[in-house]
């Protein structure tokens, strides 16, 4: 009988600093689920090692020695599709936060936090969830309030065709701040139905929870932002 072996979640590492990036690699491949496919310390080099290596995560500087990384996020998005773009930075900038996560990035490190935060971000932007401390998401969803809904294309086109109009409706009165019991009364179903409808929702969109939700709705126009 054959023993199915877990695959590796692929990292990208994009800093501009060769002993950080050298510590980050020997942290990460301390990790029985993580490898390091690759490094680089500019915006081409970054592109470069998006292309060839098809992370499935890539951890990225915002200062990049002189260079922004949020002006790499377009180019490395495209050279790796279903990379996730997880922010690394030592820059307290609420503004430069939005500016990444409206650029496409899913979360966000600064580095002085423990080391094991990033070992967790990584696995929990891989599986689809925002990785946002309370008032970061604060800020990005002011940000996202005042910005246009982003089309959604490829795999989050995909996700969004699998929802059904009753989880369609679901998300609308999320979005509007109902509780699971109000939905219920306003939708005429049981409260149990309403998180079992949640729990699909969740799944199909691969977010962690309503603000995950919420998040993700207001990026790819589900629901209109708020006024």
């Amino acid at each position: 009988m054959s023993i199915l072996i877990p695959r590796l979640i692929r990292v990208l590492l994009v800093d501009d600093h060769a002993i950080m990036r050298l510590g980050l690699r020997v942290l990460l491949e301390g990790e029985p689920d993580l490898t390091v496919v690759g490094e680089a310390a500019t915006c081409s080099e970054a592109v470069a090692a998006a292309t060839c290596g098809q992370p499935d995560v890539i951890v990225l500087d915002l200062d990049l020695g002189g260079e922004s990384g949020i002006d790499s996020l377009p180019a490395l998005r495209a050279a790796a599709p279903g990379a996730r773009v997880l922010i690394l930075t030592g820059v307290r900038d609420p503004d430069l936060y939005r500016h990444a996560m409206r650029h496409g990035a899913i979360g966000l490190v600064r580095k002085e936090q423990a080391a094991g935060v990033l070992v967790q971000a990584i696995r929990k932007v891989h599986a689809g969830e925002v990785w946002l401390e309370r008032t970061m998401l604060a800020h990005v969803l002011t940000e996202l309030q005042r910005a246009s809904a982003v089309p959604a294309r490829g795999p989050e086109a995909a996700k969004l065709a699998t929802l059904r109009p009753r989880e369609r409706d679901i998300i609308a009165l999320v979005s509007q701040g109902y509780k699971n019991q109000d939905i219920a009364t306003r939708l005429r179903i049981t409260e149990t139905t309403v998180r079992h409808h949640l729990t699909a929702i969740f799944a199909k969109l691969q977010v962690p929870d309503r603000i995950g939700l919420l998040v993700y709705a207001y990026r790819y126009g589900l629901v209109p932002l708020p006024q």
